[in-house]
């Protein structure tokens, strides 16, 4: 947290000068190799089991991973330092904070893994996935790119599906039943997954139109 944190920590102040970039090499200038071909965000990266995983797998995309909670960076801290990754920043907090000041159109993917689904009614106003939400999203990603979304709750499922079905911008790619019930081919079981599986996860792909 002392040593390695300070290094590849977002800070508010740095967002400030990011809506005059056109795309995100900038913010790996510490890194041996900043001429990276895509970029990915992770919204709520838990205990950074995924992020790791997708950064390893694609050493030639600059990753940028979200999560306010001081125990889940400092397990992605431990994965980054044991496998040496090198492509990897981190904004330890709100994530709508981070895409209010990204560049247009300079991500080519985004995970939403395991949100929390605020399941009472009179909390559904907190969940994360929101018209305006969705609108600030589809401003920040690129044509054609992929939105990732899982959820073990059955409501915030359908509460997903509803408002991703309406919303002009986003195109669902599922073609039969097996295209949301079962992972992608590049996933990587995490904790909070393994929780998940007593109930029934719901993998939803989409497209950024």
């Amino acid at each position: 947290m002392d040593g390695l944190l300070p290094q590849l920590e977002i800070g508010i102040e740095e967002l400030k000068k990011w809506r005059n970039e056109e795309s995100l090499h900038f913010l790996f200038p510490q890194f041996l190799n900043s001429s990276f071909s895509q970029f990915f965000l992770e919204i709520g990266f838990g205990g950074g089991e995924h992020l790791a995983h997708q950064a390893a797998l694609h050493p030639d995309t600059g990753l940028i991973g979200c999560e306010p909670y001081i125990n889940g960076i400092g397990d992605l801290l431990k994965k980054i330092e044991a496998q040496s990754l090198a492509n990897i920043r981190i904004f330890p907090h709100d994530a709508r904070l981070l895409i209010e000041q990204l560049p247009d159109a300079c991500l080519d993917k985004v995970f939403i893994l395991y949100p929390d689904p605020w399941p009472k009614a009179r909390h559904h106003k907190r969940r994360l996935i929101s018209t305006a939400f969705l609108s600030a999203l589809a401003r920040v990603m690129k044509q054609g790119a992929a939105l990732q979304l899982a959820t073990d709750d059955a409501g915030y499922c359908a509460w997903m599906l509803e408002h991703l079905l309406a919303h002009p911008d986003f195109t669902w790619t599922a073609q039969q039943s097996t295209d949301w019930l079962n992972p992608p081919p590049d996933w990587i079981p995490t904790r909070y997954e393994q929780k998940a599986l007593a109930g029934r996860p719901s993998y939803l792909h989409y497209i950024r139109l």
